[in-house]
């Protein structure tokens, strides 16, 4: 898509337009609106040249003068954190500093679309906080478009103004990054974004857009109250996310409408956080800091309450053969 969008593949059908002007499939005018655009890869691509002839091949090409060229490489190197790199071999970098010398190559052009196809899925974590905070800075002090690929989803929601999810080559839900996180479009979607917590349910009635929901599967008694405007008969998902579970040791007096007596399942930790798996009668995972399952001595078969407020519940359509 990224390939098409750049104009250096011609789609199967449908148009694309560039600052609301249809753009014709050959033609002179193609190569015109390319050079409006700069297109980074994945992989760093840089030439067997030095830093500072790496950044400057573009202006050179373009026929800017010398003293210009000179300027502008200076001043987007230091940009990029990377003055005093001017004499070095762009292919002895690591692959950060080789990925910052393509970033400079093309925000020299000053494009005024900037596509990114995973600019940080090969580097360290050091170096993808570095690439992420020149994106944010381009997105902020520049009238730059940046259109980018991505699969980390704290990146899309880190970085992203809008977000559009492609799933299986068709573009199925559109919206800032709440919209995408907290209230995707269909299964697909939710599983996509890390909503792990996915129920099956039936509303049984709705009070003033507060809807009763079924999740026990046998008309047991596990409900759970949530936001919506689903009417009772709807078959439903119900989705939580993890990070809205709030785990104690006793019933906690809150304005939050559910909290149900749970048994831990399953502990496992990552960095600052903790993944708690629970069972109340449904199986839960909550996400909490590292710390507070220590202070709570969470393992397993150990007792406490989970509880999460009816708008941390997304509410979706479900067929009843599902």
């Amino acid at each position: 898509l990224l390939r098409i969008i750049d104009l250096l593949e011609v789609p199967g059908a449908g148009e694309i337009y560039f600052a609301g002007k249809c753009i014709p499939r050959s033609g002179k005018e193609r190569l015109e609106i390319r050079r409006r655009m700069s297109f980074i890869h994945q992989k760093p691509q840089v030439f067997n040249l030095s830093v500072y002839d790496n950044v400057a091949c573009g202006l050179s090409w373009r026929g800017e003068e010398k003293n210009r060229i000179s300027e502008k490489v200076d001043r987007i190197l230091d940009m990029v954190g990377l003055t005093g790199y001017q004499s070095r071999n762009a292919r002895t970098l690591s692959g950060g500093e080789a990925q910052r010398v393509a970033l400079a190559r093309s925000l020299v052009l000053e494009p005024e679309v900037l596509l990114l196809d995973e600019p940080t899925a090969n580097l360290d974590p050091v170096s993808t906080a570095n690439i992420e905070q020149l994106i944010s800075h381009v997105v902020r002090q520049r009238s730059t478009s940046v259109i980018m690929a991505t699969h980390d989803m704290s990146q899309g929601q880190q970085l992203a103004d809008r977000i559009g999810v492609l799933l299986d080559g068709k573009l199925v839900q559109t919206g800032n990054a709440a919209e995408i996180f907290r209230s995707p479009s269909n299964e697909k979607v939710a599983k996509f974004v890390g909503m792990e917590n996915i129920i099956e349910g039936v509303v049984t009635a709705n009070n003033e857009g507060i809807a009763t929901v079924d999740i026990g599967g046998n008309h047991d008694g596990i409900q759970i109250q949530a936001v919506s405007s689903y009417p009772a008969g709807k078959d439903v998902y119900a989705c939580i996310r993890p990070e809205d579970i709030t785990l104690a040791e006793s019933s906690v007096q809150s304005s939050a409408r559910n909290s149900f007596q749970a048994r831990v399942i399953r502990v496992s930790s990552f960095g600052p956080l903790s993944r708690v798996e629970i069972d109340c009668g449904v199986r839960l995972v909550a996400l909490v800091t590292r710390i507070s399952a220590e202070e709570l001595n969470l393992q397993v078969g150990r007792e406490v309450y989970a509880t999460f407020k009816a708008t941390g519940v997304h509410i979706m359509k479900r067929e009843a053969s599902q």
